[in-house]
């Protein structure tokens, strides 16, 4: 096994997400390829774990956007840098649900994507 290199993201929008991951975010897009009408093959990557966002279709993908992991904190992005990198989201006007914490681990907080699925950015210790 060579390990897990992709996430999958339920969104309503291609361009929306894309959009928000590259400008707030800092995502870059790997790929972005048309598949047929309506369906996109399009990858972001931090260069950890890359990011595939899946248009949601039909009723039960669209009940579940902005809910992945039922309420609870569905992806982690780690940094280097902290402080750069919450200042940088902060003037991107990501929507933080907590202040910086110092845990045990690492700094860290919680913040919520466009469609509010929970992500922590994390600093390890």
């Amino acid at each position: 096994m060579s390990g897990l290199t992709a996430l999958t993201l339920l969104v309503s929008d291609y361009d929306e997400a894309k959009t928000w991951f590259v400008s707030s975010l800092g995502f870059v897009v790997k790929e972005d390829i048309r598949i047929s009408e309506g369906k996109r093959w399009v990858v972001l990557t931090t260069g950890g774990a890359d990011l595939l966002l899946a248009k949601a279709v039909g009723d039960e993908q669209i009940s579940q956007i902005g809910k992945q992991a039922g309420g609870r904190v569905a992806f982690f992005l780690e940094t280097d840098d902290f402080d750069r990198d919450f200042a940088a989201f902060s003037a991107a006007g990501v929507v933080f649900l907590e202040k910086p914490r110092r845990e045990a681990y690492g700094t860290v907080v919680q913040f919520a994507d466009l469609y509010g699925n929970k992500w922590d950015l994390i600093e390890p210790a």
